[in-house]
């Protein structure tokens, strides 16, 4: 089967129906955006999602207690004449990510049409090769659900069939600065190539520990 390509950042369009979140939205001082880069001789052309993150509580709200996130996700898309725009990736295996990180702890966020509207799904980005480009692969099935930020029960299966919003936050909550580099993601059922190889060997190490 074709792979699915989901958002395309080597097309300068694609930035345009993207957004940041950050601490910022509720009075914090995290700072997030998102630009595009031209291709160079040496790099694709991609999105940089770059900032600063501070864990310094906004002044005069005593009911946040907790500070230190920036995020990005693609926006709700228009409805079509069939109802929602949303994307079907049941018929595929993996979700693909061609990124180059600063190794810092990053998640990949999706929203699905679920019950519990606030529902995110959420798997780890793993980088092993901080500074460099590499094609990260996740299994869907592998993704775990989470609400306000903490896994919740039960893990109900993921509503592949209708993705609504795919995105990757930085929540380590380290103040400073980041940069994580993304020129493309996709879904597929094919693994290929060195890192897809390291891939599949650390989802086999995960599901034995």
């Amino acid at each position: 089967m074709t792979p699915y390509h989901l958002l395309d950042f080597t097309d300068p369009e694609t930035i345009t129906i993207c957004k940041t979140m950050s601490d910022a939205d509720m009075g914090g001082f995290s700072k997030a955006r998102i630009e595009q880069v031209p291709a160079t001789a040496s790099e694709p052309a991609h999105m940089k999602f770059s900032g600063s993150i501070s864990i310094e509580l906004p002044p005069n709200r005593p009911h946040i207690q907790r500070s230190g996130y920036a995020a990005w996700r693609n926006k709700d898309r228009g409805p079509t004449l069939f109802g929602k725009s949303l994307w079907d990736v049941d018929p595929y295996m993996y979700l693909a990510l061609r990124v180059k990180s600063d190794g810092r702890k990053y998640f990949v966020n999706v929203q699905t049409e679920s019950i519990v509207h606030t529902d995110i799904h959420q798997h780890r980005l793993y980088s092993r090769r901080p500074g460099e480009w590499e094609t990260v692969f996740l299994q869907w099935a592998d993704f775990v659900r989470t609400n306000h930020g903490e896994v919740v029960e039960p893990q109900n299966e993921m509503m592949t069939q209708k993705v609504r919003t795919l995105g990757i936050g930085l929540t380590d909550r380290i103040p400073g600065p980041f940069e994580l580099c993304v020129a493309n993601i996709w879904t597929t059922n094919r693994l290929e190539g060195l890192d897809a190889q390291q891939d599949k060997k650390a989802t086999l190490d995960s599901h034995k520990s």
